[in-house]
């Protein structure tokens, strides 16, 4: 009996260690790029890429100030945070109306938002540069909101609309019986109920718009109105390319977003898997 006993213990032992190995190996995996980026942001580029030993050194950093690297930063920050409002506003109305009201076409409405997601955005570059070469939003950051905000409501719809599920319509009878307007609805009730969902909502949001390259490098030509992906782009030239500068402007690109989100995390978290239950 007690042989079976030890047995068993060990067996759990090993099986626990097993799984605690492979943990850390898990963590290393993801947080071993980012050290290596911080690594290189703080050396210099002779010493960047190969495994011989050397000094650190701020010049990095101290290259993206004399280029104006914080302008692009300035500029990401407020074209994302805008176009993440923007789109998070439109979605909440949106989701409410698709989660509480039955109407003739409910179905067809929900697809036609959602299929914007089936294709890639490379395929509406050349429309949307004429159309807003004609409209005059060529370099202006304005056109980059609107684009960003209609590129980010399908998804953030979606995602409020299968949060807005769990919640009971009875908070909104209560409210409605009890003399409320809709909008005080939405605003008063819903909304502070619903702030996990909408947290995740503009994480998705703040995220896809902050590494978007590809709209920006097609609606922004001025350099002072580009954004941190345009702006980590100079570096890379045709013949050599600036890694002491790439990784430090990489590392810039990160603390932004670790200083939005990381408070965020746990309202994050029940945000998407509430999110996901229907």
């Amino acid at each position: 009996m007690s042989i079976n006993v030890q047995k068993r213990g060990l067996a759990g032992l090993i099986e626990n260690g097993g799984l605690a190995l492979a943990f850390a190996l898990f963590i290393i995996f993801l947080l071993a790029p980012a050290f290596f980026v911080f690594k290189g942001s703080v050396e210099n580029i002779s010493i960047s890429l190969v495994a011989s030993g050397g000094g650190l050194t701020l010049d990095n950093y101290a290259g993206l100030i004399r280029d104006g690297y914080f302008r692009y930063v300035f500029n990401s920050l407020y074209i994302c945070i805008a176009a993440t409002s923007l789109a998070c506003l439109i979605s909440l109305f949106a989701a409410y109306g698709l989660s509480r009201f039955r109407f003739p076409g409910r179905g067809f409405v929900f697809g036609a938002i959602m299929g914007g997601q089936f294709f890639p955005w490379i395929i509406l570059v050349n429309p949307l540069f004429i159309f807003f070469a004609r409209a005059g939003l060529i370099n202006s950051h304005l056109g980059l909101i609107l684009c960003y905000t209609a590129f980010i409501t399908p998804f953030t719809i979606y995602l409020l609309v299968g949060y807005l599920t769990t919640i009971p319509k009875s908070l909104d009878e209560a409210a409605l019986v009890d003399g409320a307007s809709r909008i005080q609805v939405i605003f008063l009730v819903i909304l502070p109920v619903m702030w996990p969902g909408l947290v995740a909502a503009a994480t998705f949001g703040f995220l896809q718009s902050w590494s978007e390259y590809l709209l920006a490098l097609a609606l922004i030509t001025e350099n002072e109105l580009k954004t941190i992906p345009l702006g980590l782009s100079q570096y890379f030239g045709d013949v050599q390319i600036n890694w002491g500068a790439v990784m430090a402007g990489s590392v810039v690109a990160t603390v932004p977003t670790l200083l939005l989100f990381l408070p965020l995390q746990k309202k994050l978290v029940a945000g998407l898997t509430a999110g996901a239950v229907k």
